[in-house]
């Protein structure tokens, strides 16, 4: 089989989002990358996809259109070109997540959403029911359409691979939707869903002040960064960017502290594959230390200061 990768970069680089659905694509054939962009940027996106191990071939598509990967004007673009490809697949990220539905709906078959693993040619593992159990699916599609969830493959090798480029053209500006303007938050911390350590706070942090005054120094000793459950996020302490769960963004870093999180099936779906879990919730029967590598039962103002003061 030979799989189109949908390569999604930012600044020149491909993100590691991408490296981890490379992974997958690998596991069930040749794996072209598909890199679409507006001229200079797109290129060197395009030369670093070139040198990624598994990749051994790049399309390369230059248009204003394809500038901020617009989903109307992406998925008539991997349309176009799936004649030649048995399996698309793309990162399940907010882009990915817009643009493989329209791509499945164009070509005619079910899409296979946030794959966790890779058993066979057409036979995937994916999540249900919040995370709580796993499904095996088998495709009888003639085409495959998969979005791929990031923190469940390792990233491929950054160097290894010597792919040929490819200038393709597409179909340009579909005159459907225009980018208007984005309004993202900075931050120096290290990006939430590759960070290899996540400090998140709850509802229980009370307010906006306090949740600042709490978490954040606690996540800069750490070098980490800041996440949050969507209680939080509901009640106004923090932006929706920083939210953790199954309408969050998925995390699995090295280490994760929940503070003031009970453990609501939403918030677990996105952070159970944490390789270490560290709760500090005063309810000792709260759901998220069943789940916990380690728990402290204790008040979190009390708790989290002193922590942050022995570091």
């Amino acid at each position: 089989m030979t799989v189109l990768v949908l390569v999604e970069h930012e600044a020149g680089t491909v993100k590691e989002s991408s490296l981890s659905t490379i992974t997958a694509a690998a596991k069930i054939g040749a794996v072209h990358a598909l890199v679409a962009g507006d001229s200079d940027e797109a290129r060197q996106a395009a030369d670093a996809a070139a040198k990624i191990a598994g990749v051994e071939k790049v399309l390369l598509a230059t248009d204003p259109a394809y500038a901020k990967m617009l989903a109307e004007n992406i998925a008539p673009l991997v349309t176009g070109l799936m004649g030649g490809y048995d399996a698309f697949l793309v990162s399940a990220t907010s882009s990915g997540k817009n643009i493989a539905p329209r791509v499945a709906a164009k070509l005619d078959v079910m899409q296979i959403s946030d794959i966790v693993a890779v058993e066979g040619e057409k036979t995937f593992a994916r999540p249900i029911y919040a995370g709580n159990a796993i499904a095996t699916v088998e495709s009888s599609d003639s085409k495959l359409v998969i979005t791929v969830r990031g923190t469940a493959f390792d990233k491929a090798a950054l160097e290894g691979g010597s792919a040929s480029i490819e200038d393709i053209s597409g179909t340009g500006d579909a005159g459907l939707s225009s980018f208007v303007g984005l309004e993202a938050s900075e931050s120096e911390r290290p990006d939430l869903t590759s960070a290899k350590i996540v400090v998140s706070g709850g509802r229980a942090l009370k307010d906006a002040d306090t949740f600042e005054q709490v978490i954040t120094p606690l996540a800069d000793k750490l070098g980490a960064a800041v996440g949050a459950s969507r209680a939080a996020v509901d009640a106004g302490y923090i932006s929706n960017d920083y939210q953790v769960g199954q309408t969050g963004k998925i995390v699995a870093p090295e280490l994760y502290i929940a503070v003031g999180i009970s453990g609501a099936i939403q918030h677990l779906a996105g952070m159970k594959d944490s390789k270490t879990i560290v709760a500090i919730n005063k309810d000792e029967d709260a759901p998220i230390f069943q789940i916990a590598d380690i728990g402290l039962v204790a008040d979190l103002f009390d708790a989290v200061p002193e922590l942050t003061g022995k570091l």
